[in-house]
């Protein structure tokens, strides 16, 4: 294993900047010019995207900046005393210790024990009070490595915790408390959490053991002691391993931070929820403890994101598999495939084809494959806002609400309510779900409470508020979008109203007004001829602005700034790719998940665009769907394309001048942490 740092590492007495952006970017820098890292750009974005999501400042001038990242070749300490100190978000002032850890995407579990002993040591006040002393940066070197055990005078492998002053023993009756820690990288923070928690522990006498659940892996606590515990901490920002093993015993939430920084309070807290019987207790279904544990954390606006996350994240392989294959359905059945497709494969079997000569039989068998592949990506295009509801439902209130959900988006489907009406049902039948599972129900109705009570109620209520309330006025509206741009058709310039849908197909990719759009395109295929073009217009505009928010997201992810994106979104961009080409405007919701207020109008911008020189250049598509899969039913196809890579140029370098140029504090303020797990 080589060394994690080297004095080409440390910077002594330094003013790396004016702010924590400049000061993480430059200790990058050094990682980089030291051969320990490819990408100065990447790994900064990687440790701001882990800064955005929770300051990495802590009490006592310490900062630690951290990352996993693409990136990164070796484990890497990157370290600087700063003069003056700079503001990372510490409750007591600017940090004048500050250490960037740099880990690999793949980092082995003994490079990751090693970074999180950093971590533990920075809770001792000789090892910070040493480095503040150090008068060289090989002094520093040697400091550390002793600290992180690479050096043969370092102490035991685990460094111990922090000494806590007048510890009192706990005594035979002390108030026994089991706490978890995690962070979501798993280096930092949950180790020096709970080296703070045991330190608060033995000194406030009570009986507390910790259970860090880092990135190298977890010693479960024995289930005795979990038994035996009067409360549980869970001081943590991901979901808890195995939660259920503290069905039952009275918890305390919080952010991993707060272990760090408020340690005493937080026993208190649970000492408090010994004596309270009306105290929250860690539910005994895993999904929700664990969900519950993740949220805890989080402002209701972030929880609210997060649970719509969800639902998106489990509706997207629904579109990207149906998308598809209703692609390959229009590439071998042609653009009229959608007529008859039902019938063909209901009627007739790949084997008993007529087989009037190779031809024949060669167009029948393209039309019968044709239709199938378009009947099953029909079919699973249709559970989408189901898949959307019953997982939103899912989120707030574990397995008894998926059943719920999925009926009240069919309902919302039945009512012409779309994207918009799931998401509600969603969230109705989600919250009646969640209110009735923590009813106090007799012991002998419990065991029908997730399987019959709870689904039946809930969707009684959910899909019945749907129906009786809020179904109708929500078509009312899609309805009247749909009427205003027919309207806007025939009485406006038509490149205005290919400006107008572009706008549209790029607002909120696949929701409600994305579906306007696109109906009133589809709606008016069948009216079109080669007298009356301006329904093929039309739908040759959508098509080609639909495609423009996927593509442009992989085009700025894969190849103009892949620095500007975390590792997750990169490989999103991948599958981008693929995605826009098919005309599936949702492969750029992730991006526009975790960073709305820059993807959006980026991709309106380069939607109207496209949509513009469309109608400019007469593009005519005579199918409803395919993208580039359908290029024979588009003419002129050089049009459709030159639209196509005009509006995605766009929208890419727009995208990418926003995320460089325009501050992510601003436009971030109202945005919560990305579900995705990017970089922690």
């Amino acid at each position: 294993m080589t060394d994690t740092i080297t004095s080409g590492l440390v910077s002594l007495d330094a003013a790396l900047g004016d702010d924590k952006a400049a000061v993480i970017r430059a200790l990058a820098a050094r990682v980089v010019a030291q051969g320990r890292a490819t990408d100065v750009e990447a790994l900064y974005a990687d440790a701001w995207a882990r800064e955005q999501k929770d300051e990495t400042g802590l009490p006592g001038g310490i900062a630690i900046p951290h990352a996993k990242s693409a990136a990164v070749t070796e484990p890497s300490l990157a370290f600087a005393r700063l003069s003056p100190g700079v503001d990372f978000g510490a409750p007591d002032g600017p940090a004048d210790l500050v250490f960037l850890i740099a880990a690999p995407e793949g980092a082995a579990e003994a490079h990751l024990a090693v970074l999180s002993k950093l971590a533990r040591s920075l809770m001792q006040d000789d090892f910070t009070g040493a480095l503040r002393a150090a008068a060289s940066d090989d002094e520093v070197v040697r400091i550390v490595r002793e600290a992180i055990g690479e050096s043969d005078a370092a102490p035991a492998a685990d460094t111990a915790p922090a000494a806590a002053p007048t510890a009192a023993e706990p005594t035979a009756d002390a108030v026994r408390i089991v706490a978890v820690t995690a962070c979501a990288t798993g280096i930092a923070h949950t180790f020096m959490a709970a080296d703070a928690l045991t330190a608060a522990g033995k000194k406030n006498g009570v009986d507390l053991v910790v259970e860090p659940q880092g990135s190298s892996g977890y010693q479960a606590l024995p289930a005795d002691v979990i038994a035996n515990a009067d409360a549980v901490i869970f001081a943590t920002d991901v979901d808890v391993r195995e939660p259920q093993r503290f069905a039952g015993k009275p918890v305390v939430r919080s952010g991993v931070k707060r272990g760090i920084e408020q340690p005493d309070q937080l026993i208190a807290e649970a000492i408090a929820a010994t004596k309270d019987p009306n105290a929250a207790r860690v539910a005994a279904s895993t999904s929700a403890a664990s969900t519950a544990t993740s949220t805890a954390s989080l402002s209701w606006g972030a929880r609210i994101q997060r649970i719509l996350l969800t639902g998106v994240s489990y509706m997207i392989p629904f579109v990207a598999g149906g998308g598809l294959l209703i692609a390959l359905g229009f590439l071998l059945g042609g653009y009229d495939v959608t007529d008859d497709a039902a019938t063909i494969i209901t009627q007739n079997a790949l084997w008993d084809l007529p087989t009037g000569g190779e031809d024949l039989f060669l167009g029948n068998l393209g039309l019968y494959l044709g239709s199938v592949f378009f009947m099953i990506g029909a079919t699973s295009m249709g559970f989408l806002v189901s898949a959307l509801s019953g997982y939103i439902a899912f989120a707030i209130a574990d397995r008894p609400g998926i059943a719920p959900g999925f009926v009240a988006g069919a309902v919302a489907v039945l009512m012409n309510a779309g994207f918009i009406g799931g998401i509600i049902g969603g969230l109705l039948a989600g919250v009646v779900a969640w209110w009735l599972g923590n009813l106090n129900a007799p012991r002998w109705l419990r065991g029908l409470m997730p399987v019959v009570i709870i689904p039946l109620l809930a969707s009684i209520v959910a899909s019945g508020l749907m129906i009786l309330f809020f179904g109708r006025p929500i078509a009312t509206l899609m309805t009247g979008l749909n009427t205003w741009l027919t309207d806007l058709a025939g009485t406006s310039g038509i490149i205005l109203v290919g400006v107008i849908l572009g706008l549209m197909m790029c607002f909120d990719l696949g929701g409600p007004v994305n579906k306007v759009a696109y109906a009133f395109a589809t709606a008016g295929l069948a009216a079109g001829s080669p007298e009356n073009p301006t329904p093929y217009l039309i739908m040759a505009a959508v098509m080609a602005a639909g495609m423009v928010p996927p593509l442009a997201m992989a085009l700025a992810s894969t190849v103009i700034a892949r620095g500007s994106f975390t590792p997750v979104e990169r490989e999103n961009g991948k599958a981008a790719w693929l995605l826009g080409a098919a005309f599936i405007s949702e492969g750029a919701i992730p991006f526009a998940a975790a960073d709305p207020l820059r993807v959006i109008p980026a991709s309106m911008l380069g939607g109207a665009v496209t949509g513009a020189l469309s109608m400019a250049f007469a593009v005519e598509s005579l199918a409803p769907h395919g993208g580039i899969f359908v290029f024979f039913a588009i003419n002129p196809v050089w049009g459709f394309l030159l639209a196509l890579l005009a509006g995605t140029v766009v929208t890419a370098f727009t995208v990418v001048g926003l995320k460089r140029f325009v501050g992510r504090k601003e436009l971030e303020a109202a945005e919560a942490p990305m579900m995705a797990p990017a970089v922690a």
